[in-house]
């Protein structure tokens, strides 16, 4: 079946969610660094990072010199990337830049215990520069560049990026102190963490495979008792060459252990594999496929 095409309105409140997002981030991402990393002297990774160090040097103003760094990194994506990305990024950095000037106006620190300004700012940075991500653009040129490089030199995009931010984070030490550096790469690790929070959900399920001899008893109970839909493939065991039903299922977090009773009473033996379920879209998305 031919995938149906948006119409005009469905494009244009496509379009405005997408521009409210891209908005929404950088504040985010700007009210993190202004109330709880910059003031305490802790930095970012990438361009962010690089320009809080450069701002603090020289006084310069840190919303121009995020915005200026990663000009040359917008040429350089404008014909690699594609243009619909360098122009979301060039709004986003835009967008940061003016949030950072607004939020530094008002002097706004909350707190200068390290420890609270490294997790709540981790925390909401993470979120800003996901709700960016999620929305297909970019708050730091140093991924541009990372993946510019990967296709060029071989090396993975994340491997770039860590070897930057080894520079950088370097750097963060030779001026503001070991401790503030291992404070800012805790920060980052907080950021990371929450950045695929957003990018992935919180959905708590589980994707489940069970391989038993008793696979179709398996299966009506946890059709009976659970009220879940299940899916039934086929497949040959390799040593034993026999056929082999494989129940496929999808589980919330609570019913996980149910399920797991369920089959042990009918086959002990049962092979079980729980992998983590990040999002899940159509028919019975509680329950798996019918």
């Amino acid at each position: 079946m031919p995938e149906r095409k948006l119409t005009k309105k469905e494009r244009f409140f496509s379009f405005l969610n997408k521009l409210f997002f891209l908005t929404v981030g950088p504040f985010v991402a700007a009210f993190a660094l202004e109330v709880f990393l910059v003031p305490n002297n802790i930095i970012d990774g990438g361009i962010v990072g690089v320009s809080i160090i450069v701002s603090y040097l020289t006084k310069i103003n840190l919303g121009l010199l995020i915005f200026f760094i990663n000009i040359p990194f917008f040429l350089l994506a404008f014909n690699k990337i594609g243009k619909k990305f360098v122009l979301q990024t060039f709004y986003a950095i835009g967008m940061l830049s003016l949030a950072l000037n607004i939020f530094t106006t008002h002097h706004m620190p909350v707190t200068h215990d390290l420890l609270l300004s490294t997790v709540f700012g981790g925390i909401i940075l993470g979120t800003g520069v996901g709700l960016v991500l999620k929305n297909e653009g970019s708050l730091d040129g140093t991924e541009i560049m990372s993946l510019v490089l990967s296709k060029k030199f071989g090396f993975s995009v994340g491997e770039w990026i860590m070897l930057f931010n080894i520079f950088i984070y370097g750097a963060a030490g030779l001026v503001f102190g070991w401790n503030k550096a291992m404070y800012a790469v805790l920060t980052y690790f907080i950021a990371f963490r929450v950045i695929d929070i957003v990018l992935e959900g919180l959905n708590s399920a589980k994707s489940i495979e069970i391989i038993s001899d008793k696979a179709y008893e398996i299966g009506d109970e946890l059709l009976e008792k659970l009220d879940i839909g299940v899916t039934y493939l086929h497949g040959i065991g390799g040593y034993s060459r026999s056929e082999k039903v494989i129940i496929y299922c999808v589980v919330s977090r609570l019913e996980l252990a149910k399920m797991k009773e369920i089959i042990k009473n009918i086959d002990p033996r049962a092979f079980i594999t729980i992998v983590d379920v990040h999002e899940a879209y159509g028919g019975r998305i509680r329950g798996g496929n019918k």
